[in-house]
């Protein structure tokens, strides 16, 4: 769900959750809340995991908003 052009190797087998890095949200032992994660590849989840510049973080942001979205559309979260 992240894409990233150049990056994503699209390879579902790969998928993992990959969770938001955010001063107060997660740090050093404490990791965030899966509803804070984007399914990502392995290619994704490696390129984000390294970098903190503002384009990436924005990708994974999208990343975020999609595999919620797909969430909402599986039943699996609902809406109050």
């Amino acid at each position: 769900m992240i894409r990233i052009p150049g990056i994503c190797n699209f390879d579902p087998e790969t998928t993992v959750l990959a969770h938001i890095r955010m001063p107060g949200i997660s740090g050093t032992g404490k990791k965030a809340p899966d509803l804070l994660g984007s399914w990502a590849c392995s290619d994704c989840h490696a390129y984000v995991d390294s970098r903190r510049n503002d384009r990436d973080q924005l990708a994974f942001m999208h990343g975020v908003m999609r595999t919620q979205y797909q969430l909402l559309r599986d039943g699996v979260l609902k809406l109050p």
